[in-house]
């Protein structure tokens, strides 16, 4: 501040006797007279403007020589790098400002532009771990990545940057699709960084691609136990491992794993639809119908789903359609008027064979929300009262074209998802699938009208001279030859075609 301030007043002193001395020079006439002592100078114009500026110069290597004078007695006192310092002092200004251009050029998008100064900057500074930076990422300005991935390598060198270069790669491979390695790369960055909230973010997706759920279990933990989650929502995305964790341990033929590991995903959200219905069955294969039914009871009490009406039918699977339905109410009665619920009932009703008690159950909800579901159940229930054929095909017309209402969304990228799974197939996005009506217009796991045209014009699946078939195959309460009645719980083949 000091030094600074003797600058500027130089440069006010030095400004007001150049103005002095051109006064005086107009003033003299054709030359100048100086004085010293007894010594006396007659100098010309041109002689007076060459020894001012000789003058100007002295008064320069005094300033310098002060300062090396100054370094020197620094470096009498013991500072090593004092004299060094002083002759690299104008190298880091030119360094340091090549390197604010090249950011400045970076952050206006000009990548070339910032190459160059980030090399200008190099070689004034010789500091790569702060240019190398600059580089890469102006160097994937431009779409060269073979220099961007060497100015990460250099990165490595350094035990201050080597996290930097880690994720600059990790990145790279992420666009190539290159997912084995830039897991490597995340494991790395994570055990250099584990607070930090990308890498975990990246691990645990990584992990879940790869389904290595042990490993995305113990990422989630750290995530929690760095306070980068909240405890409630760890406990929902534990649960959601756990699940997918389940599903691939029974595909691979361990039951009892698996039923332990269902478990613990309903204990931990019980809320989680695919976790309580695996847990559910879980339980009945262990003869625990109780528990099962209070998995489900609590899994419905959050959000009625199809999948939990299925797994609750299979407590008791040999019982008939008025003790079902008598079963059942425990269950319908935690969300009476819920559109779920009130499907339930009619399918249960029908498969009783009581219609004018499945139209009631279902009242106007067909109007109100027609879906290929509630359309579907009304022309079942009009084919069991006996309706005329024309009837029956005109609900399964408006079926073909009616939206199917609640299915697996994303909540990120608002693709559908045929099942559920604990990463969307379309973006990636970790447990992003929720159970609602899309909000974009449907264009997969929608019923066609080529898959539904049999069941509407009655094209012949007979053979030639026997009796026509129905028309309409597998409808609710329809019963097969031995007598078995079909499952109540699920849902109509026109609304799963």
């Amino acid at each position: 501040m000091l030094w600074s301030l003797i600058k500027i007043l130089f440069f006010v002193a030095l400004v007001a006797a150049l103005t002095v001395g051109a006064n005086l020079l107009m003033e003299t006439g054709p030359g100048v007279r100086l004085a010293v002592g007894t010594l006396e100078f007659n100098l010309g114009p041109l002689q007076a403007v060459i020894a001012a500026l000789v003058g100007l110069a002295v008064i320069w290597g005094v300033f310098k020589l002060a300062g090396l004078l100054v370094a020197f007695l620094h470096f009498l006192n013991g500072d090593e790098t004092a004299v060094s310092r002083y002759f690299s002092r104008n190298r880091e200004r030119k360094g340091y400002q090549a390197l604010s251009e090249a950011l400045l050029a970076l952050s206006s998008g000009e990548g070339r532009q910032a190459m160059a100064k980030a090399a200008k900057a190099e070689k004034y500074l010789r500091k790569p771990e702060v240019t190398a930076l600059v580089t890469a990422q102006a160097s994937e300005m431009v779409g060269d990545r073979k220099r961007a991935e060497a100015a990460y390598k250099t990165l490595l060198k350094s035990d201050k940057t080597r996290f930097v270069g880690i994720r600059g790669i990790l990145g790279q491979k992420l666009d190539e699709g290159d997912t084995d390695t830039a897991l490597a790369l995340a494991q790395k960055a994570f055990a250099l960084r584990p607070r930090n909230e990308g890498v975990q973010d990246t691990l645990l997706k990584l992990q879940a691609e790869k389904h290595d759920w042990k490993g995305a279990r113990k990422t989630l933990g750290a995530k929690l136990k760095h306070g980068g989650m909240p405890r409630d929502v760890h406990r929902r995305r534990d649960a959601v491992l756990a699940v997918s964790q389940a599903k691939e341990v029974l595909a691979e033929g361990n039951s009892i794993q698996a039923r332990e590991a269902a478990i613990e995903a309903a204990r931990l959200s019980p809320d989680l639809v695919p976790a309580a219905a695996m847990a559910a069955r879980a339980y009945i294969q262990q003869d625990k119908a109780r528990y099962a039914a209070r998995v489900i009871k609590k899994a419905w009490e959050s959000q009625p789903h199809p999948e939990l009406a299925t797994a609750f039918a299979e407590i008791e699977a040999g019982e008939g359609p008025r003790d079902r339905l008598k079963r059942f109410e425990q269950l319908l009665r935690l969300k009476p008027d819920h559109p779920e619920s009130r499907m339930l009932r009619a399918e249960l009703l029908i498969a009783a064979e009581d219609f004018p008690a499945a139209r009631r159950a279902m009242g106007d909800l067909a109007s109100e929300d027609p879906t290929t579901r509630t359309l579907a159940i009304m022309a079942a229930i009009e084919r069991g009262e006996g309706a005329d054929e024309a009837v029956v095909r005109g609900w399964l017309a408006r079926a073909v074209t009616a939206p199917r209402g609640p299915q697996w969304v994303c909540d990120k990228c608002q693709a559908i998802a045929a099942e559920w799974g604990p990463t969307c197939g379309n973006c990636g996005a970790f447990d992003t699938l929720s159970w609602r009506r899309p909000t974009v217009p449907e264009t997969t796991a929608s019923p066609t009208g080529a898959e539904m045209l049999p069941l509407i014009v009655g094209a012949p699946t007979h053979a030639p001279g026997a009796a026509p078939e129905a028309d309409v195959v597998d409808m609710p309460g329809a019963k097969a030859e031995d007598g078995d009645e079909a499952a109540p719980s699920q849902e109509p083949e026109a609304a799963r075609a």
